[in-house]
């Protein structure tokens, strides 16, 4: 894991891969758990009778489930001191190339593309891409925006 220690470090690492996360196990369990939570029972995701039938040869991860996991990986990947506070900015873009099928592991690679100064701290853009152990093509891609503060 980087550590990252206030507004100077953070400049510095423009540009930088923070590195993979820890590899993590989709399994029904949790898939089904995150169809209660979001009511998304599609049944590509929860029926693994009927999803056998699919080219995926079973239930595949929400895209959002997978990325749900960014939280998760990030702290993995970097923590953040010497800061007030920070806070989810938002998203700029999210694709989903590949499937991601139940069962798989999956890991996020983040790289701090872009660093802008606001008002009492900065903003900064975090590429994140999501690959499925063993896949060919990201079963992930997106851009994240997070807001760190001074004081």
């Amino acid at each position: 894991m980087r550590t990252i220690t206030g507004l100077d470090e953070l400049r510095s690492a423009e540009g930088d891969v923070l590195g993979p996360s820890d590899w993590h196990e989709v399994t029904q369990d949790d898939i089904d758990t995150f169809a209660d939570v979001t009511g998304d029972h599609q049944w590509i995701h929860v029926d693994p009778e009927r999803a056998r039938t699919t080219p995926f040869g079973g239930t595949v991860a929400h895209g959002y489930y997978t990325l749900s996991l960014a939280p998760r990986f990030s702290q993995q990947i970097m923590q953040l001191d010497g800061f007030a506070f920070a806070l989810n900015y938002g998203l700029n873009r999210v694709h989903f190339p590949a499937p991601l099928p139940v069962g798989s592991r999956v890991r996020m690679t983040a790289t701090l593309a872009a660093l802008e100064d606001i008002p009492g701290g900065a903003q900064f853009t975090l590429e994140m891409t999501f690959e499925r152990e063993g896949g060919d093509k990201p079963v992930c891609v997106a851009e994240s925006l997070a807001r760190v503060y001074t004081g």
